[in-house]
């Protein structure tokens, strides 16, 4: 899945780019999320996020 569809999925009210904004503000403010995405080779500038990353982010932000 891409960063954009996970964002768009979390803030559908929003544009693309607001969602991904407050996607990357939720990851970033997250100490032990963003320590655990890194652990699973989380990069900031990659598009598509791995099954992985994905499960992490939904354990701690809930599934959208």
């Amino acid at each position: 899945m891409t960063k954009s569809d996970l964002a768009m999925l979390y803030a559908p009210e929003l544009s693309v780019r607001g969602a991904l904004n407050r996607l990357y503000r939720w990851i970033h403010n997250d100490k032990a999320l963003m320590a655990d995405l890194r652990a699973a080779n989380y990069r900031e500038r990659s598009h598509v996020l791995t099954r992985r990353q994905l499960e992490i982010i939904y354990s701690y932000l809930g599934e959208p």
